[in-house]
């Protein structure tokens, strides 16, 4: 059964860094708003999160939860669920059936990142394999570094966790050495990363740590941390219903923005991973508080506006 629609002045889709700083903003402001967290962070299989001052260090679980109870102080509301649709009037549909509507809209639905299917990898992901070397590189430095290329964007990847150890390999796994351009060889040689042919079968685990990679040819190198590069999936299939433009990127397909983060659907803001595959979670708040604050400043002027 269908509840009866309820108002909001700002909906906030996604109660991750980006959704719950927006709402902060907005329940300061004094807006009533509402968070709907899927509760399904980016950032759920890494033990601490790294790179943001005065938090480096936290547990991702822990930083939400100091995050929903300072939004909770200023009368913001929050519901675990999930939104299923939304309608150009921004009546958003929840999973459980509840229906709410809002004047202005913050998409901050975030991404998933789909794994290569590797046996091992998708098991010790946020653990000893790894994506992010700003968001781990500290913690793993001069250990023995594998990265498994799925693109010849791995190459990048490979030349820069270079920074945080000596000790690197590359795996081409599914990149052909004919792939990779001259400047892709000299500059994997003047760093020092040593570059493997073939596809890899499986990761070695002894004592729930890694311990090595396996090739299909049945070869093996000794590996304590592998990086691989996840295929970013944005989650925009509500930006896609309001009929926002998207611009197609090398990790998916994001929203059109202008310099507030208002999407080309006016009312609609995107913040986080929403925005953008490279947003971390120091860049993700910084996002939501500026939309929280565009949104309010340009509520503020409408309802003056409308009083002439």
């Amino acid at each position: 059964m269908t509840e009866t629609s309820e108002t909001y002045e700002v909906i906030v889709i996604g109660g991750g860094a980006a959704g719950l700083s927006a709402a902060l903003v907005l329940g300061r402001a004094r807006r009533r708003t509402l968070v709907i967290d899927a509760g399904e962070p980016r950032n759920a299989p890494a033990a601490h999160m790294q790179g943001y001052l005065t938090r480096d260090g936290m547990p991702p679980a822990e930083f939400l939860a100091i995050g929903r109870e300072e939004i909770a102080r200023y009368g913001v509301e929050l519901v675990a669920d999930r939104a299923v649709d939304v309608t150009a009037d921004f009546t958003v549909t929840l999973a459980s059936g509840r229906t709410v509507r809002a004047r202005r809209l913050v998409i901050a639905t975030g991404l998933k990142d789909e794994l290569p299917p590797v046996p091992g990898v998708a098991e010790r992901f946020g653990r000893d394999v790894l994506h992010c070397p700003y968001c781990h590189g500290w913690e793993v430095r001069d250990q023995a570094f594998g990265v498994l290329a799925t693109t010849p964007l791995s190459v990048h990847q490979a030349l820069m966790v270079s920074q945080w150890s000596k000790d690197v390999t590359l795996f081409l796994h599914e990149v052909a050495e004919s792939d990779l351009s001259d400047d892709d060889l000299r500059r994997l040689a003047t760093a020092g990363v040593r570059v493997i042919p073939g596809e890899v079968e499986e990761l070695r685990i002894e004592d729930d740590r890694l311990v090595g990679v396996r090739l299909v040819d049945g070869t093996s190198h000794d590996r304590e941390v592998l990086f691989v590069a996840p295929r970013a999936i944005p989650q925009n299939a509500l930006l896609e219903r309001l009929g926002a433009e998207l611009r197609e990127t090398p990790f998916g397909a994001y929203p059109v923005l202008d310099e507030t983060g208002q999407t080309t659907v006016p009312g609609v803001w995107a913040a986080g991973n929403a925005m953008g595959f490279a947003e971390q979670v120091v860049n993700a708040a910084a996002g939501g508080y500026r939309a929280g604050a565009m949104i309010n400043g340009e509520l503020l002027l409408t309802d003056l506006d409308a009083t002439h």
